[in-house]
């Protein structure tokens, strides 16, 4: 075990690091577009048709020729011949001629000869002649081919997080599948003697695991899957032969429990079991101080605390980046951005402190609950964690904060 005395990394260089170890899995799949949200895309898509790939109208009325209806008004309509009608999704060609018109609905093409359509309310309605009560400008009331996306319009980049407006503009392409880097693959490892299953009898002395279904939870809303989530006895032997055989089947090895200084820390000697090289342990930040990072056989392996709000901080902070990174992502890492204060937090911070919030329209409220690092109930509501600078006192309400979202 390094000496607890060995100086704590600074989160952001042990990112860093992480990252350049990160590499992207760069297995690619073709996947139906409707089932593709969360997923990264793994080619560059641009429009090959463009939207709409004719003229249409926006609107119900009548398509014509602006210079038909030159000073057209209610006391000195136009009088055109009605040609025919076009509904959305006319596959009839109409060419309109001088003195024509045609009947038109929203959406059907625009046919040659016309170049405005003006609106229904604006005439009589006729079905073999219209009225026409207003001059129109050509061009007006007209979509124009391409007017949403021209062709050869870059869509998206290979990297891009697929979701719901993204697939939408890609099934204006009549896209059904879509090319993606396959989900990275993780096997998550909970530690401890004293942890129960979902199901099994309370006991004394015990306490239900939590991280493991948040932290899958979490993994799955990230696109990536829980390829094995495993459990292990407080055993450095037992722990890393549960890893070994898992290891050739997954990307990512994540762990909870077992990366202080106690006699029951165990992943400090599950290292050297698996021969895996230490990146560094500890950081210099509040929850979660003791992350244990290390490589084994060419993969990550991220060692979060055993307690919840340090495992899922440790999570967000460093796990979830590098996810994204070996999914393909080529999306910057979340900066953060300030925001206001609106409730007060009464503790001084000697360190680097991470603390639950919840933020909306460019304010940030520290949520209820406890904010020790073993809180559960504090997390439910937040959707963003307030970074506190080390020496910072107490924080009152109407303060800029740092906000990192989740």
């Amino acid at each position: 075990m390094p000496s607890p005395m060995s100086k704590p990394m600074i989160p952001e260089d042990a990112l860093d690091l992480l990252l350049r170890h990160a590499a992207p899995a760069g297995q690619a799949e073709d996947v139906p577009l409707v089932k593709s949200s969360g997923r990264i895309l793994a080619e560059t898509l641009t429009a090959g048709l463009a939207v709409p790939h004719f003229r249409r109208s926006p609107l119900d009325g009548y398509a014509c020729h602006a210079a038909d209806i030159s000073g057209a008004s209610p006391e000195n309509p136009a009088v055109l011949k009605v040609i025919g009608e076009a509904d959305a999704g006319c596959t009839r060609t109409f060419h309109a001629g001088v003195g024509e018109a045609l009947r038109i609905m929203t959406g059907a093409p625009v046919p040659d000869g016309c170049d405005c359509v003006i609106r229904q309310e604006d005439t009589d309605e006729g079905m073999d002649t219209v009225k026409i009560y207003q001059a129109l400008k050509p061009g007006m009331n007209v979509c124009p081919a391409g007017e949403d996306i021209p062709e050869g319009t870059l869509i998206a980049e290979k990297g891009t997080v697929m979701d719901a407006s993204l697939i939408g503009a890609l099934a204006t392409q009549g896209m059904e599948t879509v090319r993606v880097f396959r989900p990275v693959h993780v096997l998550l490892l909970q530690t401890g003697d004293e942890l129960l299953a979902p199901g099994e009898k309370p006991a004394y002395g015990k306490v239900y695991d939590s991280n493991g279904p948040v932290l899958t939870a979490r993994i799955q809303e990230l696109g990536a899957e829980v390829t094995h989530h495993i459990t292990s006895l407080d055993d450095p032997v037992h722990a890393a032969h549960l890893i070994r055989e898992n290891l050739s089947s997954v990307d990512l090895i994540i762990s909870t429990g077992g990366v202080s200084v106690g006699k029951k820390d165990i992943m400090h000697q599950v290292l050297p079991e698996l021969s895996a090289t230490r990146l560094f342990w500890r950081i210099a930040m509040k929850p979660g101080s003791p992350l244990l990072c290390a490589e084994v056989s060419g993969r990550l392996m991220i060692c979060l605390s055993g307690n919840p709000f340090a495992a899922r901080v440790g999570f967000e902070l460093f796990a979830k980046p590098v996810i994204a990174r070996l999914s393909g992502s080529t999306a910057p890492v979340n900066p953060g951005f300030d925001a206001v204060l609106m409730n007060d937090f009464p503790k001084s911070s000697p360190q680097r402190r991470m603390i639950q919030g919840r933020y909306a329209a460019g304010t940030v409220h520290v949520t209820d609950g406890s904010t020790t690092n073993g809180s559960t109930l504090g997390m439910v509501g937040c959707n963003c964690l307030i970074d506190i600078p080390a020496g910072s006192p107490a924080l009152k309400a109407g303060e800029q904060v740092r906000v990192l979202m989740l």
